[in-house]
């Protein structure tokens, strides 16, 4: 098991999921890919982008995103782990599977935690959606 890929979405918990996967870097002497997937550009579904501080807005709340990853994947680089991140624009199911296959993952770690039944109605659950999609393995971590 030399690649783990692990599907972070910035809402607070992603300390869990890296602790836990650093556990696995450290047993199989993998690299982690630390992934976040950002919505789509708006004009590629069929919006327009909007006035110019929205644009701004987006810039920077993507720019944010990009450096924590990196602070994630640098504080893993100076523990010893082997680590990158990735940042793609995305569907996020598709895009996870489809990292899976590019990157030879052998392990995909998500975060599960147990939302309202409107919220699980209007977004899914990830967790669920990958474990049925994927013919890798799926580590799933209660997230508070």
């Amino acid at each position: 098991m030399n690649n783990i890929l692990v599907a972070l979405d910035f809402n607070g918990n992603e300390q869990q999921l890296i602790d836990t996967a650093i556990n696995y870097a450290q047993a199989f002497d993998a690299k982690l890919w630390l992934l976040h997937i950002v919505a789509p550009n708006p004009d590629f579904v069929g919006y327009e982008a909007g006035p110019q501080f929205i644009r701004d807005n987006r810039a920077s709340q993507l720019k944010k995103e990009r450096e924590l990853l990196d602070n994630y994947s640098d504080s893993l680089e100076e523990k010893g782990i082997k680590a990158e991140g990735l940042m793609v624009q995305g569907a996020t199911i598709e895009t996870i599977m489809e990292e899976s296959k590019k990157l030879n993952i052998k392990l995909i770690i998500v975060g599960h935690s147990e939302r309202s039944m409107l919220y699980k109605a209007i977004f899914g659950r990830v967790a669920s959606s990958v474990i049925k999609a994927s013919n890798i393995p799926v580590l799933t971590v209660q997230i508070e």
